[in-house]
């Protein structure tokens, strides 16, 4: 599985800076964690099954004000004997939604949409969970509030299409099943990595600078 970062400090969300918008998301989550909304229970999640696909622990983390992306993470398990591709086609939170990957290379942090969906091959459970794989929320017609859900509809190659709701979390809560300061700085979209810096589409200069001078680039191939 792929491992990445997904959540940074959060700018106005436009047309140009849509990618770059998404990395800074899922920073600011991290930095910035409310006593109050640490407190909000989250809706419980329930699981779904379309076809052979099983879907499992669906959740989303509130966001900050202004944020213009946020983060929606599943299990997915092919209980079938053929592989299946799944996408996200509409969801009730945000303008667009896709599945994008995280991937480091050459020490530069890069995030892009999984062309055609995500494959789950047969008898093979995948997680989207922050670092790696995650369904993105672009354009937020709204900021992902603690207690509250999203609404999206996936659709899959073969099985068909499913609306899943994710239970939204509090801003710096764990995810559902990892117990408090076991998990990463992650938020979001994804997490934010120490000591890189962000870089997308548009963005000129060396982007938000971190200790050890790395970088994050959002590609939108």
């Amino acid at each position: 599985m792929v491992v990445g970062t997904e959540t940074y400090f959060m700018t106005k969300f436009t047309t140009r800076t849509c990618f770059r918008g998404a990395a800074f998301t899922i920073a600011a989550a991290a930095l910035q964690t409310p006593a109050a909304s640490l407190t909000a229970a989250p809706a419980a999640a329930a699981d779904y099954d379309v076809g052979s696909m099983h879907i499992s622990t669906p959740w989303a983390r509130a966001t900050p004000k202004g944020a213009a992306t946020g983060a929606g993470y599943l299990t997915i398990t092919n209980k079938g004997a053929a592989p299946d591709t799944v996408s996200c086609v509409s969801d009730d939170a945000s303008v667009q939604c896709q599945i994008h990957s995280m991937t480091m290379e050459g020490g530069v942090m890069k995030m892009r949409p999984a062309e055609g969906g995500l494959e789950i091959k047969p008898g093979e459970t995948v997680t989207l969970q922050p670092g790696g794989y995650h369904i993105m929320f672009v354009n937020l017609k709204h900021p992902l509030e603690p207690g509250q859900s999203v609404k999206a509809t996936l659709k899959f190659e073969h099985a068909g299409t499913v609306d899943v709701e994710y239970p939204i979390v509090a801003i710096g809560a764990p995810a559902p099943g990892v117990a408090a300061g076991g998990g990463t700085m992650m938020q979001g979209g994804g997490t934010m990595m120490q000591g890189h810096s962000m870089q997308g589409p548009g963005m000129q200069g060396p982007g938000m600078q971190g200790p050890t001078g790395g970088s994050m680039q959002m590609n939108k191939q």
